[in-house]
């Protein structure tokens, strides 16, 4: 008898029909992963403005104006909106705007840097 120590075609076939479906679902739970990573970032960006400005009503012992708020958020991708419509921060080189509000139930929206910000919405 002749005995070969190779694999068949069929279970090397087998065996790329196997690792081919682990991919199949490896990918969609890393893109799902990568999803929520970038909705926690943005949720954080929200909670850091958010605190901000809570410090920036008791440090001042009155509304911030938006020029003011940026100076009670940390982080170095942080910056005031050039329209003046909110804060701007940088996740993975995309810009995002916090949006900032004149009144205290986020109806009006700032639209200058001098405006008083009486509330801190969402992501626009």
């Amino acid at each position: 008898m002749n005995k070969n120590g190779g694999f068949t075609l069929i279970e090397l076939v087998a065996v790329l029909v196997i690792v081919a479906l682990l991919g199949a679902m490896a990918v969609p739970r890393f893109v799902n992963v990568s999803n929520d990573a970038l909705t926690a970032a943005q949720n954080g960006s929200v909670t850091a403005v958010r605190t901000g400005h809570a410090m920036a009503i008791a440090k001042l012992k009155t509304l911030p104006k938006l020029d003011q708020l940026i100076t009670y958020i940390g982080g170095k991708n942080v910056a005031t909106n050039s329209a003046g419509k909110g804060i701007d921060v940088v996740i993975n080189n995309v810009t995002y705007t916090v949006g900032t509000y004149s009144d205290t139930i986020c109806s009006v929206p700032t639209a200058a840097t001098t405006d008083l910000v009486g509330c801190v919405g969402d992501i626009l």
